[in-house]
């Protein structure tokens, strides 16, 4: 308890704080038949920033609900610091808030990435609702974090045949790309839970959200 309160562990309280408020109004929220959750929903981009979008990309940003990926950053921050500062005390002294901070960012980024990828099989998932992910195989997407090339995944946004709206992880096939935000492309395989494109031929070219039925 006395790491807890020390000015040491001042950023790990405070997100382990904050972590306790969000879970309190989720509660809070679906008790009256809301959910905090839900409101927010999973982030939309339409913008692309280099390292910054790419990494939001690794630990999977879009794949589980905003809420959950907030709160699993806070929670294995806050985790990850006080582990780090207990040893250092048992071994020495704690050490000083901004030192221990950046190990423990450091440890955060790769728990959080490996907790989303198992939260995202358990949970519904967009391109889940109402087709089968293997589905969009052979339909026309429109880039929407890009650009799409050999490197990190960006997204495609399309719109099944029941209206419903999918951001799919996307990258360009190989020779292919890169394509920037708002082209449109063909996914044309999937490996793992990343579809590839390749440039829309002409006589498919048109609204991202066609069904494939018109598509052919």
């Amino acid at each position: 308890m006395h790491l807890f309160l020390a000015p040491e562990c001042a950023p790990f309280a405070i997100a382990a704080m904050i972590l306790v408020g969000l879970t309190t109004i989720e509660i809070i929220s679906m008790l009256v038949g809301a959910s905090l959750s839900e409101m927010i929903g999973k982030p939309h981009f339409d913008g692309h920033d280099g390292v910054v979008a790419g990494l939001l990309s690794w630990i999977n940003l879009g794949g589980v609900p905003l809420l959950i990926l907030i709160m699993l950053l806070l929670g294995i921050f806050a985790i990850t610091g006080f582990a780090i500062q207990t040893v250092a005390d048992i071994v020495w002294t704690p050490l000083p808030a901004i030192v221990a901070v950046l190990p423990a960012a450091f440890l955060t980024i790769p728990l959080v990435r490996g907790s989303t990828r198992t939260i995202a099989r358990l949970i519904p998932r967009d391109e889940t609702y109402a087709v089968d992910a293997g589905d969009f195989v052979g339909r026309t997407a429109k880039v929407t974090v890009g650009p799409l090339d050999q490197g990190l995944p960006g997204r495609v946004s399309l719109k099944d045949t029941y209206g419903n709206w999918h951001q799919l992880r996307a990258s360009a096939a190989k020779g292919e790309g890169p394509f920037g935000i708002g082209a449109e492309v063909l996914l044309v395989d999937r490996k793992a839970d990343i579809f590839i494109a390749v440039p829309v031929p002409s006589d498919l070219a048109g609204p991202a959200e066609q069904s494939s039925t018109e598509q052919h």
